[in-house]
């Protein structure tokens, strides 16, 4: 039987009611970028721009059985985590990889705080994180805030950015993507970093509310490019290209951080600028 020409994404994330981040934005960007998005989720939210209003977890026992029975009959080329709340969860979601896509790319977006500020991983889970689940990442995708959570660093430049990341290398994930939104100034610098060294992926600084939902989107852009067989490096760059563009397409919702336009197009000759430093 020939392969699926469409490749399969399994994402493990929570949902947002407000349509605008976890779940819902991931099945946008799989499928905006060519993709076939499967789901395990892990928790309810009651969510909108202005924040999240309540929680209701998903037994981990029955995360496993999504991520199971989707495994096991549609399949993956790449799989992307990203709310998980809980050590119990993450250690859940981390034997079920182990057991059945041990061989699958993964993108780890370790998901703690919401853009209105609401804690979404406790301190026991970012410990499991840390141990057993970043082993098995093919790349990491914390911002400035969860990276620090994550090593104990501060960031406040890019000499010290350049020292998280290679703590979070240090860590067990062979490849980190730094996201440098959080810093101040026009352009946006993110950092690739792998044992090769780090590469700097720029873009205009857009200057807007209407960012909810920007690190699932990347996170799950970069996925669908790893499933379609990209490098990494290219997989980044289509995706920091993708969500700058939905940023500039933002439909203008809601009286807090709106969501992105996720049915956006982008033009593959115009990604964002890049360069090398060891």
């Amino acid at each position: 039987m020939n392969a699926p020409s469409i490749r399969r994404v399994l994402v493990v994330a929570g949902s947002d009611s407000g349509g605008g981040a976890g779940i819902q934005a991931d099945i946008k960007a799989v499928m905006a970028l060519g993709g076939y998005a499967a789901t395990a989720i892990t928790a309810l939210t009651a969510q909108n721009t202005l924040g999240v209003h309540g929680i209701i977890p998903v037994p981990p026992d029955f995360v496993r059985l999504q991520m199971t029975v989707v495994l096991d009959d549609i399949g993956a080329d790449a799989i992307k985590t990203g709310m998980l709340g809980s050590a119990d969860m993450v250690e859940a979601v981390a034997a079920t990889l182990r057991q059945r896509a041990a061989d699958v790319p993964l993108v780890v977006d370790p998901v703690m705080v919401a853009k209105g500020g609401a804690r979404l991983l406790d301190d026991a889970a970012v410990t499991m994180l840390q141990r057993d689940l970043l082993p098995l990442a093919t790349l990491l995708t914390p911002n400035i805030p969860e990276a620090e959570a994550l090593t104990g660093l501060v960031i406040t430049d890019y000499a010290t950015a350049c020292d998280a990341a290679q703590a979070l290398l240090d860590l067990g994930a062979p490849a980190v993507l730094l996201k440098g939104g959080h810093r101040s100034g026009v352009v946006v610098q993110d950092l690739l970093a792998t044992s090769a060294g780090i590469e700097i992926i720029e873009s205009a600084r857009i200057d807007t509310r209407h960012t909810h939902g920007t690190g699932c989107t990347l996170a799950s852009a970069i996925a669908t490019g790893l499933a379609q067989g990209m490098r990494l490096p290219e997989a980044v760059r289509r995706g920091t290209a993708y969500v700058h563009a939905a940023i500039l397409a933002a439909p203008g919702f809601g009286a807090g951080h709106g969501p992105l336009g996720h049915d956006v197009t982008i033009d593959p000759g115009r990604l964002a600028w890049s360069g090398t430093r060891g």
